[in-house]
């Protein structure tokens, strides 16, 4: 047991500070020259870890470092849309090696396309199937958290129960589905804003309208994965839909979905292709776009609002298109808002992660449970 742990936290070292001599392993780990030379040898032995180069300075010979071996495995990380998939491959060190983009037509079976993306980004990365420990798949909508199923996807309406099976398969590999937005507080949580944070929420902003919720630095996603839908959360003066296929749009999404953010900014004003495109527009435009700032931090501070007196989080980081582009600006607005409304006033702040956060969450998913499989067993 204690030869694992030592193995472990050598491993963890290795990826995180980059190439190490046997010396400075020993002196991270607190373990003497010999037991941390025997521990190099074991690993090595593995295939887990691997010379890289010498360390030239002081008397005898350079020292060798080690640096754990990229193709030890590899994860992919799937982000599905209603008009394309995106796949990324990365090895066990977290880089990105292969990356590929598959339209969906509307007829089209998920799993053929699906596999065509996995395998697109496997032969541009060079990773053999085999080698694939973890498929993680973001998706919008319900994931069961007890049965892994997908239980409604509000844009993939051939997305259903009996997925994943066919999934795993067609593909002969691990596949888990995760809701999309909380990939998204993952990858927040890893190297965006809310780094450090152990309760937070991640009000996604864009197309669809969700939250991710994170307490005691884990994700929430209730009973039946329903955690976070704030969508539909019934807002006085819009419409509340009894549709029981939860199609309708309705609630809180009605005020702030990309397509009503486009309608009020035109309203102001403020025409543009896109939400975001607005949004920037008013925020450049100075004191002439703050009434349609204004307008639209009242409308989120509803959602945040709600959300804070329930759960009071630390944090509220506001991400997709509308998030990313009201940057700080549209935040301090809701920040501001949210006080004046209710009596919790979390920090708000704007997404830090830039580019591809569902699928860099699906990405970060699956490296965290691969790790754990292979270096794990190291007895």
């Amino acid at each position: 047991m204690l030869r694992a742990l030592n193995d472990r936290a050598a491993l963890e070292l290795l990826l995180s500070k980059g190439p190490l001599t046997r010396a400075q392993l020993g002196e991270l780990t607190g373990l003497s020259k010999v037991t941390a030379s025997q521990l190099v040898e074991r690993l090595e032995e593995r295939g887990l870890v691997a010379r890289v180069g010498e360390q030239a300075g002081g008397r005898g010979p350079n020292a060798q470092m080690y640096a754990v071996v990229p193709s030890t495995a590899y994860v992919v990380g799937v982000e599905a849309g209603p008009q394309h998939v995106v796949a990324g491959v990365a090895d066990i060190t977290g880089k990105i090696v292969g990356r590929t983009d598959v339209s969906i037509g509307e007829g089209d079976d998920p799993v053929k396309v699906v596999h065509a993306a996995v395998v697109e980004a496997a032969a541009e990365a060079g990773a053999p199937i085999e080698r694939i420990r973890r498929i993680v798949l973001g998706t919008p909508g319900l994931v069961d958290p007890k049965s892994g199923e997908i239980t409604f996807a509000w844009d993939l309406p051939r997305w259903h129960r009996g997925l994943l099976t066919a999934l795993r398969e067609d593909l002969g590999r691990p596949v888990a589905f995760e809701n999309d937005v909380n990939l998204a507080a993952i990858a927040e949580q890893h190297s965006g804003a809310a780094i450090g944070a152990k309760d937070f929420v991640l009000v996604w902003l864009d197309r669809g309208v969700g939250t991710a919720v994170v307490l005691g630095g884990r994700l929430h996603r209730g009973s039946v994965g329903a955690a976070g839908e704030i969508g539909y959360l019934p807002v006085s003066g819009t419409q509340v839909s009894r549709d029981a296929t939860r199609r309708a749009k309705s609630g809180f999404r009605m005020l702030t979905d990309a397509a009503a953010v486009k309608t009020v900014a035109k309203s102001h004003g403020f025409k543009a292709a896109g939400a975001g495109d607005a949004i920037r527009a008013a925020i450049a435009a100075g004191t002439d776009g703050s009434p349609f700032l204004d307008e639209l931090a009242r409308r989120i501070s509803l959602g945040v609002a709600s959300v804070g007196l329930v759960l009071d989080p630390e944090l509220v980081v506001l991400a997709g298109e509308i998030g990313q582009a009201g940057g700080a600006d549209l935040a301090q607005r809701v920040q501001h808002e949210v006080a004046a409304i209710a009596v919790v006033s979390p920090r708000v702040v704007a997404t830090e992660v830039s580019s591809e956060p569902v699928l860099n969450g699906a990405i970060l998913t699956g490296l965290d449970a691969v790790r754990e499989e292979v270096f794990g067993d190291t007895a």
